[in-house]
């Protein structure tokens, strides 16, 4: 799996009744701020009805889902970067994800707390990013200061490595998050290590009320806010969902017609997770168990055997590759491979979503 999104926001707007709704794992949910204090973790499988095609084709008995991990950290508070709250801890613990599930709280609820008397999306959203900011300008001030004495020694290299983090410095100061930026190659060579807090892509997503499930106002100043930042945006009703994900799967299919939906809204937040780090989905099966696996866009075939087992990618001979839609047209191997829409790869095979990958590998 290996891809981590971190759920944050200010206390009391719905984190982990979110995370309940994702991962069904009953964590406390509380009217008071920091009820979350240790971050929790929830592996969610991402359904996918190509994988129960795959497994009817091919006879596969058992079959397995991929699946995107949700860790749910505590709030934030203004002046965190400063030590505020849980301060530090909080920052910490966000440095460890791929990309970031902003909750904002677009509902009113007198017997919920809340920062202010008025609700107003945009202001809380400033809030936390102002301290993700402050908190990537201190780590790159850091850096600045070695990579000058560095450079002051003749290493060409550190100067360069001081000139970018200077510009990104002015952008930070200037309100610009990272994730905004259309950096060049080399200059996402020296942020990659920083870990940088602004770098990671964001999803929105706005809590709102089930009785302003579709006519809300303040997802729509949300909708904009992300529209202008370059960042995805998902409306969901963390309080329902989380009393959905409850029911058996023959309740929640009723429940959700009488609401109007399609599917359960954590399928969506999932699949936005990996629209957000730019995943794709690709298969192996046998007569045994067929798996659905996780790659981001742009990984070699060697790469991606790595994903199934270490052998796999050190003894890679070739790749054998059906594409899903075929399959699903022709329905069977061996009519593809009748028709040429089997094909052969080397190690240098980009993967791409719904490939069905046979290994060939030394042992």
């Amino acid at each position: 799996m290996g891809f981590r999104c971190g759920i944050i926001g200010l206390p009391n707007v719905g984190k982990s009744t979110i995370f309940n709704a994702l991962t069904t794992q009953g964590v406390p949910a509380s009217n008071y701020p920091f009820c979350t204090v240790d971050p929790n973790h929830g592996i969610v499988p991402l359904q996918d009805s190509r994988l129960e095609v795959i497994q009817k084709i091919t006879g596969s008995t058992k079959s397995f889902s991929t699946t995107l991990e949700f860790v749910d950290i505590a709030g934030l508070v203004k002046g965190a970067s400063k030590g505020e709250g849980l301060g530090n801890q909080f920052l910490g613990n966000i440095q460890q994800v791929d990309a970031i599930a902003h909750v904002v709280r677009c509902f009113e609820d007198k017997n919920v707390a809340h920062i202010d008397e008025k609700l107003d999306p945009v202001r809380d959203v400033e809030i936390v990013n102002l301290e993700l900011a402050l908190k990537d300008l201190e780590t790159i001030t850091k850096r600045m200061s070695a990579a000058k004495r560095n450079a002051l020694t003749g290493d060409k290299s550190a100067k360069v490595e001081y000139e970018i983090l200077e510009n990104v410095r002015e952008k930070l100061n200037r309100g610009i998050h990272i994730s905004e930026l259309d950096l060049p190659e080399v200059e996402e060579r020296v942020l990659r290590p920083l870990n940088l807090l602004t770098a990671k892509p964001v999803l929105y997503l706005a809590n709102v009320d089930e009785f302003a499930l579709y006519k809300n106002p303040y997802a729509q100043q949300l909708r904009q806010f992300a529209a202008n930042h370059k960042a995805a945006f998902l409306q969901f009703c963390g309080r329902t969902q989380a009393e959905i994900a409850e029911l058996d799967p023959e309740n929640q299919k009723l429940f959700l017609e009488e609401l109007g939906l399609d599917e359960l809204g954590f399928q969506k937040v999932v699949r936005a997770g990996y629209q957000l780090l730019d995943l794709i989905t690709f298969f192996t099966a046998n007569e045994n168990e067929c798996h659905a696996w996780t790659v981001a866009k742009g990984t070699n075939v060697q790469k991606a055997a790595g994903k199934i087992h270490s052998d796999f990618k050190e003894g890679f001979i070739r790749a054998e590759v059906m594409k899903f839609a075929d399959l699903e047209k022709y329905g069977s191997e061996h009519e593809l491979r009748e028709r040429g829409l089997f094909t052969t790869h080397g190690r240098d095979y980009l993967v791409e979503d719904g490939d069905i990958i046979f290994y060939r590998f030394r042992t």
